[in-house]
């Protein structure tokens, strides 16, 4: 419920913010408040709708998504179908399989009845049947949420923001006189909303990595197998090349784990694997639940300028779900 609370917070501090940006922007050009907050928001709008009709298209070419039927591959078919049936979706998502080695897991999609949860080849190779099926309920808690759409709305506000700060810093070049100034000071002031509220979108990205990974849990999935399938993705994806890791840099957010961070990551996680087994079982996450953590700075901004949470942080969090 907090999780949930946190978020409806962040939306409405979100909007409060461009509201009053757009309000004071609109003043200081001399527009009418309300008509050059219509005229901004329709623009930017209009651009979402397009981000958001073939951002799908996009993520499959980059993954190169292959879909797939229940006769090739029964399991993973048969494991996407079951977790949405708990999930109370209507229709199941189409399941697709993606040639990377790089381990990981997306769910992405224009809406419930559009989604699609993909895997990669590596996760494939690299996982249990049960931290499979963890990883595939954290996905389909994504789609049950809507993330895909709250992510894509809470997108909006930068994307406002930052087209401000083009015009606007654009514009002052254009312009003679004292005028110049002021619209260059606009463009300063909007660039640093930009900064702000697109770590706060970051920061709503977190919420519902966290949202998702209680979602896991609530269809019946263990932590413990969630949190293992999340250690063995950092140690799979620190042994990949980077040249690799930069081919999916556009649509790392949509990934279960980030993996650019993890070979920083590994470092903070072996210690939890007590018995270097690899993996980490009920009794390693219980220890983590009566431990404290503590993060170093460069952790805590590493962490403000993802769209995932620390990994630590995070398995701090499903030792709490499993009590």
């Amino acid at each position: 419920m907090w999780i949930q609370m946190r978020m409806y917070m962040l939306i409405g501090i979100l909007f409060a913010i461009i509201y009053g940006f757009l309000l004071f922007v609109g003043a200081a050009i001399g527009y009418s408040g309300q008509s050059f907050i219509n005229m901004t928001v329709i623009l930017a709008v209009g651009m979402l709708l397009v981000q958001y009709m073939i951002g799908p298209k996009i993520v499959e070419r980059t993954m190169k998504v292959r879909y797939i039927t229940e006769a090739d591959n029964p399991k993973l078919y048969r494991m996407v179908e079951e977790q949405a049936r708990k999930a109370g979706l209507k229709k199941t998502p189409r399941v697709g399989i993606c040639p990377q080695s790089m381990p990981n897991a997306f769910a992405f999609g224009k809406s419930k009845s559009d989604a699609r949860v993909c895997v990669t080849e590596g996760i494939l190779n690299l996982l249990t049947e049960e931290e499979l099926k963890a990883v595939i309920g954290h996905e389909v808690a994504h789609i049950s949420h809507r993330d895909m759409a709250i992510i894509t709305l809470l997108s909006a506000v930068p994307m406002i923001a930052y087209y401000m700060y083009i015009s606007m810093f654009w514009g002052s070049f254009g312009r003679r006189g004292r005028n110049s100034g002021g619209t260059f000071a606009i463009a300063i002031i909007a660039l640093l909303v930009y900064f702000v509220t697109n770590l706060l979108v970051m920061y709503g990205s977190r919420i519902r990595e966290y949202y998702a990974d209680r979602g896991s849990a609530e269809l019946g999935n263990q932590p413990h197998h969630l949190a293992s399938a999340l250690y063995k993705l950092v140690y799979g994806s620190a042994k990949v090349q980077k040249g690799e890791v930069k081919k999916v840099e556009g649509v790392k957010a949509f990934f279960l784990n980030d993996p650019s961070k993890a070979r920083d990551e590994l470092n903070e996680l072996v210690e939890i694997d007590r018995d270097m087994s690899g993996s980490i079982s009920m009794g390693e996450l219980d220890a983590v639940r009566h431990s404290k953590i503590k993060l170093s700075g460069s952790d805590r901004m590493m962490e403000l300028m993802s769209t995932h949470p620390n990994m630590l942080k995070r398995i701090k969090h499903l030792s709490e779900l499993s009590k």
